[in-house]
């Protein structure tokens, strides 16, 4: 397990925190900005944690 990999899961997180709030809180053109920021948060969030817990999966 390295703790390289948890970086962008801990970033992940940090996007969806901000995000979600600001999806509904920010005028229209920069919500849509908000919620890209909240996907793009849920795919490294997942992207980390698999990562962090099969370091070799993206290896043949």
């Amino acid at each position: 397990m390295s703790i390289v990999y948890l970086l962008p899961a801990l970033f992940g997180v940090a996007l969806i925190f901000w995000g979600l709030p600001a999806a509904h809180r920010l005028r229209s053109p920069l919500n849509v900005l908000a919620a890209a920021a909240v996907l793009l948060g849920v795919a490294l969030l997942l992207l980390g944690t698999l990562l962090t817990v099969a370091p070799n999966f993206f290896r043949a």
